[in-house]
């Protein structure tokens, strides 16, 4: 049994990942705010593993909590951090705080505890302005926002760290990751979520610009996959990397809506009729985003089981059934 911290585990990809490892018969330790989690996310492994599972509420941004949580742990599993491009533009003191200050407070405490490996939540918007497609780890941008930067800052702490600690770390690189328990309520709720709960009110989304910016659209399970895979991997060459975490397959914003219809109207087909609408792109967005993931799957023999609409068939039936 492993005992694996969990920053930001009231979230969506954290709760998934506190789930997984518990099932997996590990010992898990959440450590969360819910500045955007949610107590709900947890209540079932609360309920159903009283053993195993301890929720330490806490701020990364807080040294002490870290410190607190870190306990005995050997693994740590760094979720925790603010979102979205828009926030860090609306506010970018508060996302520096919480992703830059709260990541080192993360690693100083995973250093002083002595832990085996540090495996964190990277970012694919750390490519920036890079025009060039697949995305390949080793060729970034300038990032074109203040949240891109906090991500890309993180990996530079990350490899600082590992240089002058000696300590283990694998950033993953996530790529617009979707799935079960995403939030689709808030002003910074993700595509995927906010359309569905739109589309399933008969709501009209507002795609941004002509829909033909596309994303790497990842179903959250390969993202867990990706996760188990850094945690466990033995081969020395495969620590202290970047990986992107995607699927490696493109969806404009226009096919995303065309799937998300055809897989509600089977639910309900009153949803076919209604009605997309576009406003302006939005700032600090990047226009194309594709994932080579060949050093994963080199690396770390990532071998993701969901292409996007297998995904997106999963994700719709869950919030049929949560947010009816």
């Amino acid at each position: 049994m492993r005992k694996i911290l969990v920053t930001g585990g009231a979230g969506f990809i954290g709760s998934n990942l506190c789930e997984a490892l518990l099932e997996h018969g590990d010992e898990v330790v959440c450590l969360d705010n819910f500045a955007t989690g949610h107590i709900e996310n947890l209540l079932p492994l609360i309920e159903r593993y009283p053993k195993t599972f301890k929720l330490i509420v806490g701020d990364i941004r807080e040294l002490e909590d870290c410190q607190k949580a870190i306990v005995g742990v050997e693994y740590v599993l760094h979720e925790a951090a603010l979102g979205s491009v828009p926030r860090s533009i609306k506010d970018p003191v508060t996302s520096n705080a919480v992703n830059v200050s709260g990541f080192l407070n993360m690693l100083v405490a995973a250093r002083d505890a002595g832990v085996k490996r540090f495996v964190f939540a990277a970012s694919s918007s750390t490519y920036g302005d890079s025009q060039v497609l697949p995305k390949v780890e080793d060729n970034i941008g300038k990032p074109l926002s203040p949240y891109a930067i906090t991500k890309y800052v993180d990996e530079l702490y990350a490899d600082v760290f590992a240089r002058t600690y000696e300590m283990e770390y694998i950033g993953l690189r996530y790529f617009n990751v979707f799935g079960r328990r995403q939030d689709p309520n808030g002003a910074y709720a993700a595509v995927i979520p906010l359309f569905v709960k739109k589309l399933m009110k008969y709501e009209s989304p507002v795609i941004n610009g002509d829909g033909e910016y596309s994303r790497d659209f990842t179903y959250v399970d390969n993202v867990i996959q990706m996760n188990m895979l850094a945690l466990t991997t033995k081969n020395p060459d495969a620590v202290n990397q970047i990986y992107n975490t995607a699927y490696g397959e493109r969806t404009t914003l226009n096919q995303l809506v065309d799937y998300l219809k055809e897989y509600l109207s089977e639910y309900d087909q009153e949803i076919a009729n209604v009605e997309i609408l576009h406003g302006p792109n939005r700032l600090g967005d990047i226009p194309h985003s594709l994932a080579s993931i060949h050093k994963a799957k080199q690396l770390l023999d990532y071998n993701p089981k969901f292409n996007m609409k297998k995904g997106l068939k999963e994700a719709v039936k869950w919030y049929w059934n949560n947010l009816k």
